[in-house]
């Protein structure tokens, strides 16, 4: 009878709680009105047409000269299985201007079922599906001035093979030559690029730095796997740019690296202005293997970074497993860096974070308002909203959710769930206008809301967040009195109302909060079905 009246009280203590909740948020307050980012304004295209000849190789036969002499809209089909051995340059080749648009394919002989169907990752049990282009020295594909109209389908790149392991610095550097002497302006740029259902692996012995340098125009990487890009005393990226335009798509990837997994920005732009713009990373799986914890060998840092960018959409990823090693551990930075002194118009702005799921890691995000080494621009325009982050901090490092430094303006938090055991929200520097924070379930722990040297909740709002909008927010632990009315503060996660937070099920149970924290089923419309959770198929 004890037990059974325990459990009536507790329901009781939940409707009541809830009853409460439902009227704050049910509330005629209007929501903040937030200075929304652009998205993405162009697109990189991802099919192509290849009318032309077909030019069959086997293993032996020379593929620079098939490059070399194939026309556009040419078909280049590998054996499967067969290995060719490069470097290989892209040629430039006439009458592939944009209205005609005919690729040159290069592609593996095989087809489904042996290599997945179009829109289906592969992995590296597929390898044997495909042909491979490997070097001992350089990168493996790289690009003339004015190259374009490339398609890559179902081909492996790697280093040569060794005992000893062969140390290669990129594997693909699509290089966009009219931004550098002696080739500006006098060049149509390298762009239009495709990689698809591709399996870019670097030397598990000695590692590879980079997998793709998009120092290009417009490319899109679909479907492929990416892993062993690592090394040990300097920075390490499966994808990276900084000295092309845009626009980019990486859609659909499982991406590994030690440094950052994606960059853009890391190096300062050749021609003035340049800002990589209208990117979109959608639907991937960002990652480092346990096992470079256990080993420390190679340089960590985190699962994604912009420190030069502009229109970028992030979405329905899965980013887990980050820890502190040569940074802090934060997993995601949004970090302004001119960063190397030549160039001042260095920004990052027009970002929309949504639909992510962001576990296993340290720290969440780290937002950065100027450089503070060299001159930038601001940091604004950065919408988070509807995410889900959990496990954050604990084994793995501090479990801050958002970090805000030096000033970035009109950043908005919105329909997140968090479940962190570090601050909510910690600021430095210099004040950052403009904040909205709204609808938000998150663990508030013992500092919540804080700023440098000052006290928790109204007193770090005050100075740090000026015109910020802190309302109808659950606060899982906090207290009342330090913050704005409109938020509501439940004693412990059992009654907010999810549906089974021990195994990480945060949809909102009928008897929980509606239209706050994120919409699962909305979120995991958009993550890849190979990174599903369990709680998305329930």
């Amino acid at each position: 009878m004890a037990n059974r009246n325990h459990s009536l009280l507790r329901r009781f203590a939940l409707a009541t709680w809830t009853l409460a909740a439902l009227s704050l948020l049910a509330s005629p307050v209007p929501d903040a009105e937030a200075k929304r980012p652009a998205l993405p304004e162009r697109q990189a295209a991802t099919t192509a047409i290849s009318p032309g000849n077909i030019i069959k190789l086997s293993a032996g036969q020379d593929f620079q000269d098939a490059l070399n002499t194939a026309s556009p809209g040419d078909v280049i089909l590998l054996t499967a299985g067969a290995t060719f051995s490069g470097p290989f340059t892209l040629p430039a080749k006439p009458g592939t201007d944009e209205t005609t648009s005919r690729w040159i394919t290069i592609r593996s002989s095989a087809s489904p079922p042996m290599l997945p169907e179009a829109g289906q990752r592969v992995s590296p049990a597929h390898a044997g599906a495909m042909a491979t282009l490997t070097s001992s020295r350089g990168a493996i594909i790289s690009t003339q001035p004015g190259a374009r109209f490339y398609r890559f389908i179902g081909i492996k790149f790697t280093p040569a093979s060794s005992s000893d392991g062969v140390w290669l610095k990129e594997l693909v550097r699509l290089d966009n030559h009219t931004l550098s002497s002696p080739w500006r302006n006098t060049v149509p740029q390298a762009r239009h690029f495709i990689f698809e259902r591709c399996y870019f692996h670097g030397d598990a012995r000695v590692g590879t730095r980079r997998g793709v340098v998009l120092n290009a125009g417009s490319t899109a990487i679909l479907d492929s796997h990416f892993s062993d890009f690592k090394i040990r005393g300097e920075d390490s990226q499966a994808i990276v740019g900084w000295n092309g335009t845009g626009p980019y798509l990486i859609r659909n990837n499982y991406l590994e690296a030690a440094g950052e997994n994606i960059m853009f920005g890391g190096g300062d732009p050749s021609v003035e202005n340049l800002v990589p713009s209208d990117i979109t990373i959608t639907g991937n799986h960002l990652t480092k293997p346990l096992s470079w914890r256990s080993s420390d060998r190679w340089t960590i840092k985190n699962l994604l970074e912009l420190k030069n960018a502009r229109r970028v959409l992030i979405q329905g990823n899965l980013l887990e497993y980050n820890w502190p090693q040569a940074q802090n551990g934060f997993s995601v930075l949004f970090t302004v860096r001119n960063q190397d002194g030549s160039a001042p118009w260095s920004t990052v702005e027009d970002i929309t974070f949504s639909h992510n799921i962001i576990r296993h890691v340290a720290s969440g995000i780290n937002i950065l308002g100027h450089d503070d080494h060299h001159p930038s621009q601001q940091t604004r325009r950065i919408l988070i909203h509807n995410n889900v982050f959990y496990d954050i901090g604990g084994d793995w490092g501090e479990g801050r959710l958002l970090q805000l430094l030096e000033g970035a303006a009109d950043i908005s938090f919105t329909h997140n769930t968090a479940l962190v055991s570090g601050n909510v929200l910690t600021a430095e520097g210099r004040p950052n206008p403009d904040l909205i924070f709204t609808r938000n379930i998150v663990s508030h722990n013992a500092y919540g809301i804080v700023g440098r040297d000052k006290s928790p909740g109204s007193a770090s709002l005050a100075f740090y967040f000026p015109n910020a909008r802190i309302n109808r927010n659950i606060f899982i632990g906090g207290s009342a009195r330090f913050y704005p009315g409109d938020n509501y503060f439940p004693k412990t996660i059992t009654r907010v109302g999810f549906a089974d937070p021990k195994s990480h099920d945060y949809r909102l149970a009928e008897t929980g909060v509606p239209d706050a924290g994120a919409s699962i089923a909305e979120l995991c419309g958009f993550i890849s079905n190979a990174d599903k959770p369990v709680f998305c198929e329930q």
